[in-house]
């Protein structure tokens, strides 16, 4: 029924199939950025956390009996850490996403949103019924232009991420100033910002020193650095409210797993009681990534450039074959193709080493 339009994603060099993680290579491909995925002792808190519940199941949606204090209690303990007034849980990052635009952004509404934004949030842009303008990456002068010269009858909404998941740059400072000058309410994506930047390790909004606001909202996801899976909001009591009566992905879903969130709980606590150590992990990761390539990561992520898809995958088969398990990203999800390393604490520092010197090497052949 499909074979024209798989041969032809085929011909391009775009086809993709789910790729298992090999036990034994050193992963630098996924975004556990802080190895917590593999700590047992985690598992076994969340595991016995949940176990002394009454159910195990999340059994119906939040709005229908599924809110449990699992969800609650996390909540609460993200809300303390942040600053801000109230959260929500989500079943993923990309749910997240899509419930916050297209619940927030309402008729005579504008969203203004980086063209660099996550496709769970382009997803929701076409559902919205408001306007949605584009602005040029991380362009606080193109956004400032389009804010200015763009008719708007109800709120402006910005749309930006805390460190963008293939560019790996962070947003500017200066978003959150625009923001307040337009009166915007602003979302910030936290998925790969949150757990490895800011002295707190709390992301965009920890680094940069921000004090919540009203117009601020914070989305993060639990399948990166916190090493489950899920998501959350952050934002004043009146847009959690809103998104809890609007957001569809939130009330026509069953809650989120007890335990994904349970084990999301464990890992958010071993952060902050870890801070200060992975921290200096962090640091000299991206050290040497810039001793590597010349520019100094401003998260975990490393985007290399390539000349060409079929190197791309030429470069990544071949680190496979010696044991480094890298990303391979290809259009449409960028420009031009990249091999995406991430920087992951749980692995030794000459290992990346080892890994930038070989891709330079395979590069060149």
């Amino acid at each position: 029924m499909y074979e024209k339009e798989l041969e032809a994603i085929r011909r391009s060099g775009r086809f993709r199939a789910p790729v298992m993680a090999d036990p034994d290579a050193i992963d630098m491909a996924s975004n556990d950025y802080l190895g917590l995925a593999h700590k047992k002792k985690l598992f076994k808190r969340a595991c016995k956390k949940v176990g002394a519940c009454p159910w195990h199941g999340s059994k119906s949606s939040l709005f229908v009996g599924g809110y449990h204090p699992i969800h609650r209690d996390f909540e609460k303990a993200l809300c303390e850490a942040n600053g801000f007034e109230a959260a929500t849980v989500f079943g993923s990052g990309f749910l997240a996403n899509l419930g916050l635009i297209e619940a927030l952004v309402r008729r005579g509404d504008v969203l203004f949103v980086d063209e660099s934004y996550h496709a769970s949030g382009m997803v929701a842009a076409k559902t919205v019924q408001g306007e949605v303008v584009t602005f040029a990456h991380n362009d606080m002068d193109d956004l400032v232009e389009k804010l200015a010269q763009t008719p708007v009858r109800g709120r402006r909404i910005v749309a930006v991420e805390g460190v963008y998941s293939m560019e790996g740059d962070r947003v500017p400072k200066e978003v959150f100033d625009v923001a307040d000058w337009f009166g915007a309410l602003l979302i910030v994506d936290e998925a790969h910002s949150g757990g490895t930047v800011g002295p707190n390790l709390l992301g965009v909004f920890d680094h940069y020193g921000i004090t919540p606001r009203p117009n601020h909202v914070k989305m993060g996801t639990l399948g990166k650095a916190f090493g489950s899976y899920g998501a959350y909001v952050l934002a004043s009591r009146e847009v959690i409210s809103f998104l809890h009566n609007r957001a569809k992905s939130l009330i026509y879903a069953t809650a989120p797993s007890l335990f994904d969130i349970a084990l999301a709980h464990e890992g958010f606590e071993y952060i902050e009681a870890k801070k200060k150590k992975l921290r200096r992990k962090i640091a000299i990761l991206q050290s040497v990534a810039e001793e590597a390539t010349g520019k100094r990561p401003e998260g975990m992520i490393v985007p290399v450039p390539m000349s060409d898809i079929a190197a791309t995958l030429r470069v990544r088969d071949a680190l496979r074959a010696e044991g480094y398990e890298v990303g391979a990203i290809r259009p449409p999800t960028v420009p031009r193709p990249i091999l995406r390393v991430i920087l992951r604490t749980a692995v030794k520092p000459r290992h990346y080493r080892r890994l930038f010197a070989r891709i330079s090497e395979l590069s060149s052949e």
